[in-house]
């Protein structure tokens, strides 16, 4: 039977990939971190690491090793939210991963309100625009601006957001204002670049909707950057309209031309479908959507 102790830190090691970062994480030493995982690797008749100067990696049979335990740590971690469910309130952990754009313009300044409906429910977002792997519990609710790729994920379409073209009053004074999309090529245009990752599809339909080459092109490779270039009056650009969503120096431009939209969704591994946690944030998301004019019924109007 092998040791608990051993592979929980044989873990932590393969994550840091150091000794000494697993060792602060695990409150151990550095040597009682590599006795551990020396006398794990005697017990197996295998090494699990390759040891070199600039760190730890995982030995094939390491890959192997790390990968059931991750699984057992993952299944542990449900089976811990389940009991924690299992009274009346939603309470326990509820780690959410969304866009930058719309998990720092949008999302993060809800959270406060859901914090206080539901104080035992503790609270993580993380936004990055990198696919966090839900079946791998690197969080337990994502908010994306595509449809689910694995089969093993349950998802709820949230809404359509809309984009349009949005300029600085001060630009506009300045400039003009363009009435029809052929006007684009006698301004400034900032667009999203300098990165294959996109936000979302279609991201600089406004580029293509000048139809001709623009005055000058302002790029930058993330849609908040975006929106402070417009503030700043550096021309115009195509933004999600909830990102300028009491932002009192811009004005939005040019209404018939329209910008892609983007579908949101919501989603979670089955393992949680019966989560109250994810239950009561899902309601959340969707009467906060309706409050703020993001609703799917309130973009059809």
């Amino acid at each position: 039977m092998l040791d608990w102790d051993k592979l929980r830190i044989f873990h932590t090691v393969a994550t840091a990939q150091s000794f000494t970062r697993a060792g602060e994480l695990l409150n151990l030493s550095q040597s009682a971190i590599s006795r551990q995982i020396s006398a794990l690797e005697e017990t197996l008749q295998v090494e699990l690491f390759h040891r070199h100067a600039r760190g730890l990696l995982l030995t094939e049979q390491g890959e192997i090793l790390f990968k059931t335990v991750s699984d057992i740590l993952s299944r542990l971690a449900a089976a811990e939210n389940a009991l924690l469910e299992s009274k009346e309130r939603p309470r326990g952990p509820l780690k959410i991963t969304a866009p930058v754009a719309i998990g720092t313009a949008w999302l993060t300044p809800h959270m406060r309100e859901f914090g206080e409906l539901y104080p035992e429910i503790s609270l993580s977002l993380l936004v990055t625009d990198r696919e966090v792997d839900l079946t791998m519990r690197e969080a337990d609710v994502a908010v994306r601006m595509f449809p689910a790729k694995q089969p093993d994920l349950i998802q709820k379409q949230l809404t359509s957001l809309r984009n349009s073209a949005f300029a600085s009053n001060d630009y506009l004074r300045a400039h003009g204002v363009p009435t029809k999309a052929a006007d684009l090529k006698n301004h400034k245009l900032v667009v999203f670049g300098e990165d294959p990752r996109l936000p979302f599809a279609d991201v600089n339909r406004l580029l293509e909707a000048a139809g001709v080459e623009p005055k000058s092109v302002f790029k930058i490779n993330s849609l908040f950057g975006m929106l402070k270039a417009v503030e700043s009056g550096i021309g115009i650009a195509g933004l999600p309209e909830y990102m300028t969503q009491g932002v009192s120096k811009i004005s939005r431009v040019l209404p018939d031309v329209k910008g892609p939209v983007t579908e949101v969704y919501l989603m979670y591994s089955m393992e949680l479908r019966n989560s109250k946690r994810i239950k009561v944030f899902k309601e959340f998301l969707t009467r906060k959507l309706a409050e703020d004019g993001l609703s799917k019924v309130a973009l059809a109007s």
